[in-house]
């Protein structure tokens, strides 16, 4: 941590170095304003007082020339009218003097010059025109001649005199002040020259120091980091520069580390993962030979171990139908038990066979109507449902992908069983109902029989697992055991709903299809518009109850809330079945 508190940080390098240009900057911009306004004030004065001074000055001249001019043409004629040129001149003198007096109040040498001129002109109007005009309003014009003399000349040449160094003072101060315009323009283009000078020798360090500080230690930086992206993750990436920079590399450092150590985490995982595979694969190699040996196992036992077995109950039966009644009760007895157990080692054997089969001997997966598939349950087991005085319905059923003769298999072995686990005196009435949920079929199979205990709910799955005795109701106990693994192989899953009320309800999931997924969302779609409207027109209804397709009740429906609903069998035979599907045997 030290290290990096040694030298300045880049923050402050370059916060140093932008303070001295932008205080040399801002000395010069100060400079140049004060140059600038000092060069705007003496082109004002060129412009706006010694330039109307010198023009003023001439018209002075001007002026006093028609004065002296209407003094001697009055002289010369005695007439009035000569003498409005000198009035006049006399009211313009008085006005150029005082604005000539107010231009040059900065001008001290040019209102000397003028108070001269005053006093020259003064004079000669005293000495000169004045008493020539009196004279000649008294004695007539030969009496005024008399008075213009040489010596009247001469003073008047004095005031021409005092006007021309009026003139020359005014010429001298225009021309200092725009010498004075000169000197501030250069200064000012010397400034601008070394505020320029400044720019290019900021911008000259700028880009030297950010390339000492900058750009070689970032580009140092970036070679290293490219050396450890290219797999050199052992190399040490040191920092040089700016602290800032040095405590990057040291985190990209230990980025590296951990990346490094990361990196043989993985390679150790990638051994160990290589050797599970490799005892996966001996697995693998060991379980093909174990199926090969049960397919074995399995031809085996429905050809070499059901021949004898046939002989073994065929002959018992000999001896039961030709003996019976001829040996004593024990002997009768024994050969009902030989009997009893060749024919139920039949159909364990027959039963091993089909649960084996399933998932090994497929035919492919097809779309299977289910109505379809409820109608052959039905006449597979119309036997039973005869003999029990058993009914069977169900609801409207979907269309899925999958085996048809596994699903007729799965519904036979559930309806058989809710026929087989009746309650006494009590006709067995077994419905079955589909709902779509989350993108799966859940078809349920309910019944009013003895019911199972919750304890037992994933126990009744096991194979030739039996939770009563064989005298009290037949089976080997392998008929759940088959329609768990047709629901696993169809992609479901199968379970016992213990929250039921009455008997013994199975629900089971298949994979929906696409199009019932989405035709499920346009309904809930349209069913929330439907709703939305109800309220908008704020008049209550009683809503109506659900038909199914035919206009008959259905069995099954979403209820508002999305959910769907079930009957009971209790209260199927009420209402029927979607389509007029319904079994009734008894």
């Amino acid at each position: 941590m030290k290290a990096y508190q040694q030298g300045w940080t880049l923050r402050r390098r370059v916060a140093a170095l932008l303070g001295v240009v932008v205080v040399l900057l801002l000395g010069l911009a100060a400079a140049e304003a004060a140059v600038a306004a000092k060069n705007r004030q003496n082109i004002d004065a060129v412009l706006l007082k010694t330039g109307p001074l010198r023009v003023q000055a001439q018209e002075l001249m001007s002026v006093l020339l028609d004065q002296e001019t209407s003094v001697r043409g009055y002289a010369v004629n005695g007439d009035r009218g000569d003498l409005e040129p000198y009035r006049e001149g006399v009211k313009r003198e008085q006005d150029l003097v005082a604005s000539i007096r107010d231009l040059s109040a900065d001008y001290p040498d040019v209102r000397r010059s003028l108070d001269v001129v005053e006093q020259e002109t003064a004079q000669w109007r005293t000495q000169v025109a004045e008493p020539v005009i009196t004279t000649v309003e008294r004695n007539g014009p030969e009496a005024g001649q008399a008075l213009i003399t040489d010596a009247t000349r001469q003073q008047f040449d004095g005031i021409r005199t005092a006007v021309n160094t009026l003139q020359e003072e005014i010429l001298t101060v225009r021309q200092e002040t725009a010498d004075r315009v000169n000197a501030t323009s250069n200064t000012l283009v010397v400034l601008l020259i070394i505020a320029a000078l400044v720019v290019t020798t900021a911008g000259v360090v700028m880009l030297l120091s950010l390339d000492r500080i900058l750009i070689r230690p970032l580009a140092d930086l970036v070679g290293q980091v490219r050396e450890v992206a290219d797999g050199d993750y052992r190399h040490r990436i040191e920092g040089s520069g700016p602290p800032e920079f040095r405590r990057l590399a040291d985190d990209i450092d230990q980025m590296r580390m951990k990346i490094a150590r990361e990196l043989d985490e993985v390679r150790e995982a990638r051994e160990r993962i290589e050797w599970v595979n490799s005892q996966l694969q001996k697995q693998a190699e060991e379980l093909t030979r174990s199926n090969r040996d049960l397919e074995q196992f399995a031809y085996v036992a429905s050809h070499d171990l059901q021949e004898p077995l046939r002989k073994v109950a065929s002959f018992c039966q000999l001896l039961q139908r030709r003996y019976a009644g001829q040996l004593d009760e024990r002997a009768d007895q024994y050969i009902a038990f030989a009997v009893d157990g060749a024919q139920r080692m039949q159909r364990l054997i027959n039963d091993l066979l089909a649960f084996s089969r399933i998932g090994r001997l497929t035919t492919g997966f097809t779309e299977v109507d289910l109505n379809k598939v409820m109608g052959d349950v039905a006449g597979q087991t119309e036997a039973a449902l005869q003999y029990s005085d058993a009914e069977l319905t169900w609801g409207e059923m979907p269309t899925i992908r999958g085996e048809e003769p596994l699903l007729t298999n799965l519904l036979v072995n559930l309806v058989s069983n809710s026929v087989k686990f009746r309650r006494p005196d009590v006709p067995p009435k077994v419905h079955v109902s589909a709902r779509l949920v989350d993108g799966e079929w859940e078809i349920s199979c309910r019944d009013n029989g003895i019911g199972i205990e919750p304890e037992f709910a994933d126990k009744i799955f096991v194979i030739f697992q039996r939770l009563h005795s064989k005298d009290a109701y037949p089976g080997t106990g392998i008929g759940l055991a088959i329609v768990k693994k047709i629901v696993e192989y169809h992609g479901g899953r199968v379970w016992v709903d213990t929250d039921a009320d009455e008997g013994t309800t199975i629900r089971f999931t298949l994979p929906a299809l696409e199009a019932d997924i989405e035709a499920a969302k346009a309904a809930e779609t349209a069913a929330d518009d439907d709703t939305t409207d109800a309220q908008d027109a704020a008049e209550p209804a009683e809503a109506p109850a659900a038909e199914g397709a035919d206009g008959d009740p259905a069995d099954v429906g979403r209820q508002p809330d999305g959910e769907a609903r079930e009957e009971p069998p209790a209260e199927a035979d009420r209402h029927g079945t979607n389509g007029g599907m319904k079994e009734t045997v008894g």
